[in-house]
């Protein structure tokens, strides 16, 4: 049996252990001397780090790969630690965390990313592509929000992200059935929040909140309704944005 475990840097290991704990994990290992380090477990999968003095989460390009079984209840989990310890799931700063979504550059999966205090992003996909053919979108909103993801998601071009997302909005949003209006809607929040634009944020939330939802189409879009509020918690804390 052959076995890789990232070796990932951070700023603090309390800080970092204090993070990772709330996502439920356990600490097995704790070093300061010779050099600070520490060994966080959750399952049968560990996660090491070490420490560096003045280490700056912006300058942090280190990353991972991590597969499991469900992605969607994983995220739960974590989304359920970060609401007991934040009262809201991060969208932006650090740390943070995107919701999953099924990305066609992925087979399909349903993926999400997680990154720490020090700027290390977990990128969590499921064991299995989804053969499950996905419902294609009915508006030309829906075939961008799919675009947008993949920019803003994948590959972390969120102003690339933003621009096609608010083009379309501009042009053809009116014209996309409700569900996928929300979903993009949402998403362009989480955009503006990464961002920083508090503003803009505001504007898109009460967009949302305005949109008449039969009982139906609330249930397609709990999971996104629920990220809407948390992206109002943050706004409401992150008062000075914008």
């Amino acid at each position: 049996m052959t076995t890789t475990i990232p070796m990932l840097p951070c700023g603090s290991i309390d800080e970092t252990t204090e993070f990772y704990l709330t996502l439920g994990f356990e600490r097995t290992v704790h070093q300061m001397r010779p050099n600070p380090y520490i060994v966080l477990a959750r399952d049968d999968w560990q996660l090491h780090f070490f420490g560096l003095d003045g280490f700056d989460p912006e300058q942090n390009y280190s990353t991972c790969l991590v597969i499991v079984d469900d992605t969607g209840a994983l995220w739960k989990e974590f989304a359920a630690g970060m609401r007991a310890a934040h009262g809201k799931v991060l969208v932006s700063g650090y740390p943070r965390m995107t919701r999953p979504r099924k990305r066609g550059n992925t087979g399909n999966r349903a993926g999400f990313s997680l990154t720490d205090p020090s700027g290390n992003v977990l990128r969590f996909f499921p064991n299995d592509e989804d053969d499950t053919k996905a419902k294609a979108p009915e508006s030309r909103l829906g075939r961008t929000l799919v675009k947008a993801v993949i920019l803003g998601d994948s590959k972390g071009d969120v102003p690339q992200a933003i621009k096609i997302l608010d083009a379309t909005l501009a042009k053809a949003g009116d014209e996309a059935p409700p569900t996928e209006l929300v979903e993009a809607l949402v998403y362009r929040t989480e955009l503006a929040l990464r961002e920083g634009d508090g503003t803009r944020a505001a504007e898109l939330l009460d967009r949302i909140g305005a949109i008449e939802l039969s009982e139906q189409e609330r249930a397609v879009v709990q999971e996104a309704l629920a990220s809407a509020a948390d992206l109002a918690r943050q706004l409401a804390d992150d008062g000075d944005l914008g």
